[in-house]
């Protein structure tokens, strides 16, 4: 299921949203300019790598960025077009309604704070792994348990394939965003059990945890503070 657009209209244009998106693309473009082992070597010091972090990995070159900063700067980096086609997608359908209620600034802090959190996510289940986990879905899946809990009974304008057919059809986010969740937190627990044969280098963990710390953190930050 693809999300198109939500009826939720906004009160205030949301400029972080807007840059967020903005930044995303245009760390994107940058990937795009390099060759394959520049890419490598940007993904391993820009992105989380767990076993860096736990200081378990075999070799450990020296990294220009401190560890605890990637846990920041992987929330920008994507490993593919349809990787930040639907990251961006789903940050531009839900993030401005969230930056509407909590303000600016507060979003902006929200946004990467849920990022951070849900890479340490990842970072518990997948210790010694040395795959740089990267992409801006935690954070936007903190985005997403924010929304769940503010907006319930919106209804989200999805694309649904039937077969060799697509059709869109109008759905409450209880259910959309419920669904979504529940089945990142069932493949996170398969992988426990297979982890080489099951998630295929998906951070399911991390977008399991972003969307548990968005709907913690978001209320106190004020997600109901107006009406």
């Amino acid at each position: 299921m693809v999300p198109l657009r939500d009826n939720n209209p906004t009160t205030i244009t949301p400029y972080v949203n807007y840059g967020l998106i903005a930044a995303n693309i245009a760390v994107f473009i940058y990937q795009l300019s390099l060759n394959r082992q520049e890419l490598q070597e940007f993904f391993r010091s820009a992105a989380v790598v767990p076993c860096q972090i736990s200081n378990t990995c075999l070799q450990i070159p020296a990294q220009p960025i401190p560890e605890w900063l990637t846990l920041f700067t992987s929330q920008f980096l994507h490993g593919g077009f349809l990787h930040i086609a639907g990251n961006m997608l789903f940050l531009w359908v839900f993030g401005n309604n969230i930056e509407d209620r909590l303000g600016h600034i507060k979003f902006l802090f929200f946004y990467v704070t849920c990022g951070a959190l849900a890479a340490l996510a990842q970072w518990f289940f997948s210790q010694n792994s040395p795959i740089p986990a990267l992409g801006a879905s935690g954070a936007i899946a903190g985005v997403l348990g924010a929304y769940i809990l503010r907006f319930p009974r919106a209804q989200v304008l999805t694309l649904v394939p039937l077969g060799f057919f697509i059709t869109t059809i109008r759905i409450p986010a209880m259910f959309f965003l419920g669904v979504w969740f529940v089945q990142q937190a069932f493949y996170g627990i398969a992988s426990l059990q297979a982890p080489s044969s099951v998630g295929g280098g998906v951070a399911y963990w991390a977008h399991a945890g972003g969307f548990v710390f968005g709907a913690i953190l978001a209320p106190l930050l004020g997600l109901y503070k107006r009406d």
